[in-house]
C-alpha cells in the first residue's frame, strides 16, 4: 500500500512538474508556438485544447515530439481571451489575442508624432503608452502604470543598457572635462590650419568617423563632439555634421571586422544555421556576406561624393544654403542638443587651450578600447578552453561593453591628472567640469531609454511578426534578398533598432531562405548565393533604419553629439537614406541574386548615385 502511494506520489510529481510555455500576447492570423518539456519519455504526442473566454472549443491539435519537449503551431483568427488545456488540464494563462494591424501602431504613432510635432520625448512616450494600451486590456489607467513601472523599469535594469548609459555618462564626463579645460577648443585650433574650407572639413569628418570603427556609440559620441567646433566655423550645417556623423557609426562598425557587432551578427548566424541542421562556420559566412552589404558600403562612399561634386539636394540643401548665409547659432541658437551640448558652462580656459588635453584622453577611449576588447576576447576564448586564435576570434568573443566603461573610465581619470597636474583648474573646478559633462548627456540618456522602451512595445506586440506575415509564401529564391532587405529596413525603420531587427529575423531567414531554396531545387551554389545574400540583406537591412529611424539609439545619439535638433536630423537624411537604399535593391540586391558580380554592382552604385546627385542635387556654394 505505502509503494502505490509512492507511486501516485511520484506521477502527481511529474506531471505537476511539467513546463507550460504559451505567448502572453498572440496576433490574429499569426502562427504561434507552444512548448511543453519535462513529461515523461514514454508520452509521444499531447493533446492541446483551445477555449474561448464563454468556454467553448476553438481548436484542437496533437503536439508532436521534438528532442526533449513537445511542440507544435496554432493561429488563431478572431481576437479576444482564449484558454489552453493540456491533456485534460486546464493552464491558468490566458492568450490574449489581438488584430495584427495594431501590432505596428506603436512605431508609426512615435514616427509619425516626432516628425509633425517635432517633440521626440513627446512621440516616444506617446508610442509606448499606445502600446501598452493595446497590451493591457484598452485600460488607459493601467496602461499609464506599465508605462512606468513595467517598460521604462525593464529598459533600465538591463545589464547591457546600464552599461551603455554608463558609458554615456562617462563620455558626458570626458567632455566636459577637455571643454573645460580648453581641449575641445585645442584641438579644433589644431584642426583649423588643415581643414581650411568646407570641403577639407567635411572630408576631416568624415575620415574621423572611418578611423573610429569598432563601436557605433563611441564612433557618434567621439566625432559629433570633437568635429563639431571646426565645423561650425566653417559654416558646415549641423544637418551635415549629424549626418556624416550618423552614416559613418552603424554602417562603419556593422562591416568592419573589428568591431562590438561582429561577435553579436556571427552568433545570430550560427542560431540560424543550427535550425536547419547546418554546421556551416558562421564567422566564414558572416565574411562572405561583407561584399553583399550593399547599403553600408554604398552609404560611406556616398559621403565623399557628395564632398567632392559639392552638391546636395531635399531638405540638405537648403540646411546647408542656410548655414553658409546665416551660420549656424542663427539657425540653432533654440535647439534643445545645442543648449545642452554646447552650454557655455561647459567651455573655458581658451586662453590656456592646448590640443594634447583633448586628443590624448580620446586617444584613451579608442585605444583602451581596443585593448579592452582584445583583453576580454582572450580571457573568454581561454575560459572555453580555446588555445588556437586570431584577431578575428578575439574580437568575436570580447565584452564590447565592459571594454568601453573601461576606457572612458580610464579617460576620466587621465583627464583630470592632466588638467591638475598643468594647474589649469582646481580638484573642485574638475568636479565640477566633470560633473557638467555628465549632466550635460542626460537628455540623451531619456531618449535612448525610452527608445529601449519602444523597442521592447514593438517586440510584445510582435511588430516583426506581423510585417513578415506580408510576405507570401510563394516567392522566386531570386526575389528574396530584396524582399528581405525592404522587410528588414521597415522594421528597424518602425523598431529603432538594429539588433533587435536581427535578433528577431535572422532565425526566420535563415531557414525561409534554405526552405524555398530547396523547394526550388537550386543548384548548392545557387543555394549558397541565396542564402548569402538573404543573410546580408537582414545586415544591411537593419542597418538602414539604425542609421535613419527617428527612434533610433544612434540616430539620438548623433543629433545630441552634433547640437543639432533632432528632427531637422532626421529629415534632413532620410531623402539620403531612401535614395542610396533604393539604388542598392535595384544594382546591388536584385542582380546579385541572379549571379551579377557583387563588386561590379557596387560601382554601378556609387556611380549611379553621382550620376543621380547631378542631376537632383545642386551646388551648395556659388
Amino acid at each position: 500500500m505505502k509503494k502505490f502511494f509512492l507511486l501516485i506520489l511520484l506521477t502527481s510529481g511529474i506531471l505537476s512538474a511539467q513546463n507550460v510555455e504559451i505567448p502572453t500576447i498572440v496576433l490574429t492570423n499569426i502562427n504561434f508556438e507552444i512548448k511543453i518539456s519535462d513529461y515523461p519519455d514514454t508520452i509521444s504526442a499531447i493533446r492541446v485544447k483551445i477555449f474561448s473566454s464563454d468556454n467553448k472549443i476553438i481548436s484542437e491539435h496533437n503536439l508532436q515530439k521534438n528532442e526533449n519537449y513537445f511542440t507544435g503551431k496554432i493561429r488563431l483568427t478572431e481576437s479576444g481571451k482564449y484558454f489552453v488545456e493540456v491533456n485534460g488540464k486546464r493552464i491558468t494563462k490566458q492568450l490574449n489575442v489581438i488584430p495584427g494591424i495594431l501590432s505596428i501602431i506603436p512605431p508609426l504613432i512615435a514616427i509619425f508624432v516626432a516628425l509633425i510635432f517635432r517633440q521626440v520625448l513627446f512621440s516616444l512616450l506617446l508610442g509606448i503608452f499606445a502600446g501598452t494600451f493595446f497590451l493591457y486590456d484598452y485600460n488607459p489607467l493601467i496602461a499609464f502604470m506599465r508605462v512606468a513601472d513595467v517598460y521604462i523599469i525593464n529598459s533600465l535594469i538591463d545589464k547591457s543598457h546600464i552599461q551603455i548609459i554608463v558609458f554615456t555618462l562617462m563620455f558626458g564626463g570626458v567632455i566636459g572635462l577637455i571643454s573645460r579645460s580648453g581641449g575641445t577648443t585645442g584641438i579644433a585650433n589644431l584642426l583649423i590650419p588643415l581643414a581650411r574650407s568646407r570641403k577639407s572639413g567635411l572630408f576631416a569628418t568624415w575620415l574621423s568617423g572611418i578611423i573610429i570603427f569598432f563601436d557605433d556609440y563611441a564612433n557618434t559620441l567621439v566625432v559629433g563632439n570633437l568635429m563639431r567646433p571646426l565645423t561650425d566655423k566653417l559654416k558646415i550645417s549641423r544637418e551635415k555634421l549629424a549626418f556624416i556623423v550618423d552614416a559613418t557609426s552603424a554602417p562603419v562598425a556593422s562591416i568592419f571586422l573589428i568591431s562590438s557587432w561582429i561577435g553579436y551578427e556571427v552568433g545570430l548566424i550560427q542560431d540560424g544555421f543550427k535550425v536547419i541542421g547546418s554546421n556551416v562556420n558562421a564567422y566564414n559566412v558572416f565574411l562572405d556576406t561583407i561584399i553583399f552589404r550593399f547599403y553600408p558600403i554604398a552609404m560611406l562612399i556616398f559621403i565623399p561624393v557628395t564632398i567632392l561634386m559639392k552638391r546636395d539636394f531635399g531638405p540638405m540643401l537648403r540646411a546647408e544654403q542656410y548655414s553658409i548665409i546665416n551660420g549656424i547659432n542663427a539657425k540653432h541658437s533654440g535647439s534643445k542638443s545645442n543648449d545642452i551640448l554646447k552650454s557655455t558652462e561647459l567651455f573655458g580656459n581658451e586662453d590656456k587651450a592646448k590640443w594634447f588635453n583633448g586628443v590624448i584622453p580620446i586617444l584613451v577611449i579608442v585605444f583602451g578600447t581596443i585593448a579592452g576588447l582584445i583583453f576580454t576576447g582572450m580571457q573568454s576564448l581561454d575560459s572555453m578552453g580555446i588555445k588556437d586564435y586570431g584577431i578575428r576570434e578575439i574580437v568575436s568573443y570580447s565584452d564590447s561593453y565592459s571594454a568601453l566603461l573601461w576606457a572612458s573610465s580610464a579617460a576620466c581619470i587621465v583627464a583630470g591628472i592632466m588638467i591638475g597636474i598643468q594647474r589649469i583648474m582646481n580638484l573642485g573646478e574638475i568636479m565640477d567640469a566633470w560633473f557638467l559633462g555628465i549632466r550635460s548627456m542626460f537628455l540623451a540618456v531619456v531618449m535612448l531609454t525610452l527608445a529601449w522602451s519602444i523597442g521592447s512595445i514593438t517586440q510584445d506586440m510582435k511588430t516583426a511578426d506581423y510585417i513578415i506575415s506580408i510576405i507570401s509564401d510563394s516567392i522566386s529564391p531570386h526575389w528574396l534578398p530584396v524582399l528581405i532587405f525592404i522587410v528588414c529596413a521597415a522594421t528597424s525603420f518602425s523598431t529603432g533598432t538594429s539588433w533587435g531587427t536581427m535578433a528577431i529575423m535572422m532565425p526566420l531567414v535563415i531557414p525561409l531562405t534554405f526552405h524555398i531554396s530547396s523547394g526550388n531545387n537550386l543548384s548548392d551554389a545557387d543555394s549558397y548565393l541565396i542564402m548569402i545574400g538573404a543573410i546580408s540583406s537582414v545586415l544591411a537591412g537593419s542597418v538602414f533604419g539604425d542609421h535613419c529611424s527617428p527612434i533610433s539609439d544612434t540616430t539620438i545619439l548623433s543629433s545630441m553629439a552634433s547640437g543639432c535638433d533632432h528632427v531637422s536630423h532626421v529629415n534632413t537624411q532620410l531623402p539620403y537614406a531612401v535614395f542610396i537604399a533604393v539604388l542598392c535593391m535595384l544594382l546591388g540586391d536584385i542582380p546579385t541574386a541572379f549571379g551579377f558580380p557583387p563588386s561590379i554592382s557596387i560601382l554601378l552604385i556609387v556611380i549611379s548615385s553621382a550620376i543621380g546627385l547631378r542631376i537632383i542635387g545642386k551646388k551648395v556654394e556659388a
